[in-house]
């Protein structure tokens, strides 16, 4: 795209521009990508992004304003938007693997001599659309090369296997939940954090689910522990009365590989077919998202006394789960899980 030339506009539609960009920036979008669309120079960005740190609304307009002076300048500001999004505090000889306002404020310091507050930090964050989020975490035994032909190249070769033969493609997954498990927020008194106080007389259920793009969900909950009997059991549920083969995703649980299941799906003559995740992975797994449901709409917001109640709750929410398609077929939405829908 070519460059425009500021010199050429009129100050009332620079002002307009210049408004419009800061407000996509501070509401997410990337400077960069921004300014692009706006066909601009990179530059730009960051020094409206200094003028309206420096000068509010007003800083942006097109006549010379004045105002206290620019602490951080523009290409300071790239640097900053670039180093917190692109690096890890671990690079940069931080003890900490996360972003905090304490070490950004030491980071502008230690590269521009530059004293900001806490405060002063989270409003420069702000300005430049980052806000504060809870991450992601991967495993490092995860192998990103694993990842990237599971997406490029296996699964649509088993998406377009399916589509030949008209089979239907579920993803399994199992997960377990304690009669303990807490998660949200409660009340309390100002100023004090609440503490959550836990019985040593726990219980627990372990469950097991399948669900489809479509939005099926297939489960099943058991009190002991999920081998490969137990695995197979639910097989046997999943393919019970089905016309159609089944493709099934699952990921390196034991119990997945074991000779028994290995056996039973031989015995189906190609109506069940079992793929593997790539290891690791949890995050492309749908059905994931099943368990974070059961677990915080669920069991987290119902009073469980004992095991008939944790029971009743979990295999209630299910029930709900199973209902609701839309639902279902939401979870496949998630960044992650999108290129399975």
């Amino acid at each position: 795209m070519q460059k425009q030339d500021a010199r050429k506009l009129d100050h009332k539609t620079l002002e307009a521009i210049r408004i419009r960009a800061v407000q996509q920036v501070q509401n997410g979008e990337s400077p960069e990508t921004v300014i692009r669309a706006l066909g601009f120079s990179r530059a730009c960005i960051y020094q409206w992004l200094a003028a309206y740190r420096a000068g509010g609304w007003d800083g942006l307009k097109a006549g010379k304003i004045t105002g206290r002076p620019k602490k951080l300048t523009g290409s300071q500001m790239r640097w900053i938007y670039k180093t917190v999004t692109g690096k890890n505090p671990l690079q940069l000889q931080f003890s900490f693997a996360l972003w905090t306002r304490g070490m950004i404020s030491t980071l502008i310091y230690r590269r521009f001599g530059v004293k900001l507050s806490l405060s002063s930090v989270g409003r420069l964050l702000a300005q430049l659309g980052l806000s504060c989020q809870k991450p992601l975490f991967r495993a490092w035994q995860q192998d990103a090369s694993r990842v990237e032909q599971w997406l490029k190249r296996e699964y649509p070769r088993i998406r377009a296997w399916a589509k030949r033969e008209g089979a239907e493609i579920f993803f399994e997954d199992e997960s377990g939940v304690r009669s303990d498990f807490h998660g949200g927020t409660t009340w309390a008194l100002k100023g004090k954090t609440p503490v959550v106080r836990v019985t040593g007389q726990r219980f627990s259920l372990n469950m097991i689910s399948a669900i489809s793009p479509k939005g099926s969900l297939r489960f099943m909950v058991v009190k002991g522990g999920v081998g490969a009997k137990v695995f197979i059991t639910f097989l046997k549920r999943l393919m019970h009365s089905r016309r159609r083969p089944v493709f099934l995703i699952v990921d390196g649980h034991p119990a997945h590989r074991a000779k028994l299941v290995k056996k039973y799906v031989e015995s189906t003559r190609g109506k069940l077919r079992l793929f593997s995740l790539p290891p690791y992975s949890p995050e492309l797994n749908p059905d994931e998202l099943v368990w974070n449901d059961v677990k915080n709409n669920g069991v987290a917001r119902s009073i469980v006394n004992g095991p008939r109640d944790l029971h009743r709750v979990v295999v209630g929410r299910l029930r709900f789960l199973q209902k609701t398609p839309e639902r279902i077929r939401s979870f496949f939405q998630a960044p992650e899980t999108r290129y399975a829908a």
